[in-house]
């Protein structure tokens, strides 16, 4: 009796975890309206340097301004939230390359091998340092491959990874 309570608790544990997880795969993050004019700029900021300069230089909380542009993966954006990934200026992606027919050019896939040192991840935040939960596409009107100047405050991991916590950006035309 006391062997069928245990694999009885086993399966329905399993069983929980997994209606757990395809829930959570379900649910959508939901997005708010949000004051795009609180966080883009008219004018581009001074002092902007690229990804892997800011890379380079920037220690944890320093303040930074960078520039790069929207991309580096098939899908640079955190869905739901402002955040997004950047990739250095000097890389060119494949819809630079004459004659190269990426569908999704933004991946930078032909440069993957540069990627690691030279991306860097955005999250744009509000006035209390919490990323805003509406998706970046929409609430910052932003698209694959643009250039864009981003002020904040650098954030680094133990692997050296650099995110800006960003309080503003610019979007070059």
């Amino acid at each position: 009796m006391k062997k069928w309570s245990l694999v009885s608790l086993g399966l329905l544990a399993l069983a929980s975890f997994s209606l757990g997880c395809s829930q959570e795969a379900e649910t959508k993050t939901p997005s708010v309206a949000v004051d795009s004019s609180k966080y883009l700029l008219t004018s581009e900021p001074e002092g902007a340097q690229d990804v892997i300069a800011v890379r380079e230089s920037a220690q944890d909380q320093d303040e930074v301004v960078v520039v790069g542009r929207i991309g580096g993966s098939e899908n640079p954006w955190i869905d739901g939230r402002t955040a997004f990934t950047i990739v250095d200026p000097s890389l060119q992606a494949c819809s630079d390359i004459p004659g190269d027919q990426c569908e999704k050019p933004w991946d930078y896939c032909c440069a993957t091998d540069k990627l690691p040192g030279a991306t860097a991840l955005i999250k744009v935040v509000d006035e209390n340092g919490d990323l805003i939960k509406a998706d970046a596409r929409e609430a910052l009107k932003l698209t694959e491959l643009q250039t864009v100047v981003v002020k904040g405050k650098a954030s680094r991991d133990e692997n050296g990874n650099l995110t800006v916590l960003a309080n503003s950006l610019y979007v070059r035309s």
